[in-house]
Parts: structure tokens; sequence; C-alpha cells
């Protein structure tokens, strides 16, 4: 494709050299910019990847969008902002591939994940083609690509949606996080939904109030982005979207919605209750415990029969679900106890989560958890009490310190601890906290392992080491028999 034909998608201030250069990809990080490539330039939070542009030339690369004008002998591309070009760009590169698609997208700062899979075992099976994109990862078909961000980049976004389109996928249900809303990551996707779970306080550290990051969530629904709008009506925030958004399909317990639950049964395994939708009723059994799985499963729910899905097939998917890595997995039994973990790392998470597990334990709950460095610390109080609220006791340790000192973390948590008074130890070094914690477990107990969920690492100053909960638990219990 000629630079000139790929530039007919974003506006830009001047052009500075020859135009109508062969470009072979687009790429915005240097390290992998291969010979042809279009190179985008834009100032991040942290670096400004213009300081790269020369490496990215020394590889190949055949033009550069940058916001100002470099001392390089390449045609450049000056824009405004680089970052608000890629996707544009990334999107006419790989030939529009998203109209190819119908895609859903999930946001909320909790359940968007288990909530997106849920839509997947719906559509399946329906006989659909599906994929999902998100937090662990991108799967269609015999394909996954293992995650790197909630919502990649718009340059492997795009690539993935187009090797997608080839393989004949037909539905993507893709999370949507409120940084890939706030930096235009999916600019130009038109949604067939949008899915809103709830607010509750993340990613501070950023967006600096509660206000700015629901701003954020809301730009999924923007004028002409999704349509249709599938919100929960038993969060303040989400009631309030209600009334800015068309095609309203609403879901909830408490409140009055389209779609709810009566009847509901809960046990360790899972759910049983009769789903509701616009007066049409269907038994749904769930192999996922808690309520919020069930508030997940009528958002999808909701969504799937918005798009057409008659009720049998969306209880049949839901039925077939066995459940979602590390989003409240039952992973092992020990001495008669239960161990679950779950990717719970925001106070609403945690809190809902043990409510959930606090309804099903015949015994003690029990509860290790930590906080992630180098981000919102005002939640670490928070949580803390949060957790001492609503477990027996507790188990304090790290969780990705990254930059930070994980006991500076830990200091940071216990005061909310200590307002509640439930009792408590702090181990900073995670796998000996949950060794610690397994070996407390009686007939009829329960320990939930929050924070990590599904990943595959903890990364302490820079270096992600290898680390998963569950095979930590597997090689704990080996060493205990």
């Amino acid at each position: 494709m000629k630079l000139c034909q790929l530039l007919d998608c974003i506006g830009y201030e001047k052009i500075v050299g020859e135009v109508r250069v062969e470009v072979g990809g687009v790429c915005s990080d240097s390290r992998k910019v291969h010979d042809g490539d279009l190179f985008i330039c834009y100032a991040g939070e942290n670096v400004d990847s213009h300081v790269y542009a020369a490496e990215a030339c020394e590889k190949g690369a055949c033009a550069i969008v940058c916001q100002r004008p470099l001392d390089l002998q390449v045609t450049q591309v000056i824009v405004k902002d680089g970052r608000a070009a890629m996707a544009p760009l990334a999107r006419a590169f790989y030939g529009y591939p998203d109209k190819k698609l119908k895609i859903v997208g999930v946001t909320g700062t909790n359940g968007k994940t288990t909530t997106t899979y849920m839509l997947k075992a719906i559509f399946d099976a329906a006989g659909y083609k599906t994929a999902v994109v998100g937090t662990l990862g991108i799967s269609y078909g015999e394909k996954f690509i293992a995650p790197e961000l909630t919502t990649p980049d718009p340059i492997f976004l795009y690539s993935a949606f187009a090797d997608m389109a080839e393989c004949g996928v037909e539905y993507v249900f893709m999370e949507v996080s409120a940084h890939a809303l706030h930096f235009g990551k999916v600019d130009g996707l038109r949604f067939e939904a949008g899915v809103f779970t709830n607010l509750t306080q993340d990613h501070l550290d950023f967006f600096g109030d509660m206000q700015s990051y629901g701003k954020a969530k809301a730009g999924l629904f923007g004028e002409g982005r999704c349509g249709i709008a599938v919100i929960n009506s038993d969060d303040a925030f989400g009631v309030k979207l209600m009334s800015q958004c068309a095609n309203v399909h609403s879901y909830g317990l408490e409140n009055p919605a389209d779609t709810f639950a009566v009847n509901l049964s809960e046990s360790i395994d899972g759910s049983d209750f009769i789903i509701n939708i616009n007066d049409e009723l269907y038994d749904v059994h769930l192999n996922m415990p808690a309520v919020h799985n069930v508030y997940n499963a009528l958002a999808a729910a909701t969504c799937a029969r918005a798009l057409g899905i008659n009720l049998e097939t969306i209880a049949r998917g839901l039925g077939r679900l066995r459940g979602v890595a590390g989003r409240l997995e039952k992973v092992a039994e020990h001495n008669g106890g239960s161990i679950f973990v779950y990717f719970a790392h925001t106070p609403d998470g945690l809190e809902k989560c043990l409510c959930g597990l606090r309804q099903l334990c015949g015994g003690k709950l029990y509860c290790l958890f930590g906080c992630g460095g180098n981000r919102d610390a005002t939640k670490r109080p928070i949580m803390g009490e949060a957790a001492a609220r609503n477990a027996d006791f507790l188990i304090v340790t790290s969780d990705n310190p990254r930059f930070e000192d994980a006991y500076d973390i830990i200091s940071q948590i216990e005061p909310g601890i200590q307002k509640v008074g439930t009792p408590y130890v702090t181990i900073s070094d995670r796998e000996m906290a949950t060794e610690y914690a397994i070996n407390l477990l009686q007939k009829g107990d329960i320990l939930l392992v929050a924070g990590k969920g599904g990943e595959t690492y903890q990364e302490i100053m820079g270096i992600k080491h290898s680390y998963n909960d569950n095979t930590i638990i597997k090689k704990i219990l080996d060493n205990l028999t």
C-alpha cells in the first residue's frame, strides 16, 4: 500500500518527503520495526518515542508519523497527536477488518473477563465462530495469543482482527478498558453492543477521581459507537448511563430491569436460578459460585438476547461454561477445606467475592491478598478494610510490587484491617504466605487467594518472575501429601 493512500484516513499538518513510498507494515515499537514499515511516534506518559525514530530508520522504516519535524532523511508525516493517528492508520492498513466482524465491547471495573467468556460460550452454543479479547489473551479457533494488555494496542488489535476475519470468525467479545477508551485505542470501531458491568474505585493513580474514571468508561457508549447498550441497573453510575444512552437493555437483581433472576440458590459449586428477560423465563445453571457471577451471567444473557439468541441457547451456553481461569476458580481442596483463586484486585471486587463465599462457607473464611505497586495507593487501606469486614482471618502478602517495597505496600494496607480488628499476619513472600494459609485449613473452611488470578508472573523491580497461584498451590499440596 502506498503511503499516500494510507494517509487518507487521518488529518495531518504537513508532509516532508515522498508520499508514494510503499508501506509494508505499521509499527510503534522501534525494537519490532521491519524493512518498509511506517513508524509512528508519540509522546507517551513515561517515554517520548520520537527518541527512537532514528533507530527505526536504521532498521528500514520507510516513513515516520511524528508530532514534530525530525532531523532524519526519511519521509515524515507531521500530525498533532501520533497516538490518535495510530488506530485509524492500523485500521486502514489491515483493510478495515472490523467491518467483517460483529464486535461486542464489555467495560466496567469488575466482571469484564467473565462476561466476555460467558458471551463466547452462549454464541458458541448458537453455532457461531467466536473470538475473545482481553486480560487472559486473545483466543479464536485453535489460536491463542498470550495477554499483554486488557485491550491491545491498535496495531496489534487490527492485525488480530484481520486474521480473525480470514479464519471466519463472526463474533468478537472484547474487554474495553478505561485506559483504552481514554487513549483512543478503539476509535473508529462500531460495536454491535456495549456492556457496562459496574464502576468502583480503581486506577485513580491515572484518572485522579471517580468522575474522570467514569467518564472514560462512558466513552464506550458515545454517539454512534454501539448499537445496543446493556447496563447494570443496580450500579449507581449505570443508572446515570442509562439516561444518556439509546436502545438500552438493563439487568439487575435489586432495581427494576429488563432482565433479572428469581429463585436463586447457591452452592460452593455454582448457582441455579430462573432468568426473566422481558417476561421470557428459563432455568439456568452456572458452574461458577457467588452472586457477582449471577450478575455477569445476566449481563451476557441480556446482550445475547438483544442480539437475537433464544433463551434456551443462552441457558445451554451458560451451563456449558465450566469456569474462567483465575475468576473465582476452585482449584483444590485440602484437609476438608476449599481453595479458590480470584483476580479480585479492587475493594469492591474483593468484598463482593468474600461476601459470596461467606454464604457458602461452613467454617472459617480465610483471605490471602496484597496490592500492586506503582498503582492507586489510596485503595490499599480500603482493600484492607473490605477484606477485614468479610473474612475471619487475613494473610497479607505481595502482589506485583513492581518498583515499590512490598513491606511498604503491606504497611499501607494494615490501617484498614486494624480499623476493623480482624486478626491477620503479614508474610511478604507470596509463596510462603500461600503455604501458611493452606496449612490453616480445616473441614468446611474456605481460602481465597486473591489478586493475581490467572497471571503467570510476579513483577519485582521491573523483572517479571515466573509465578502462578494455581501452580504454586498445586506444588504446595503435592509437598504436603
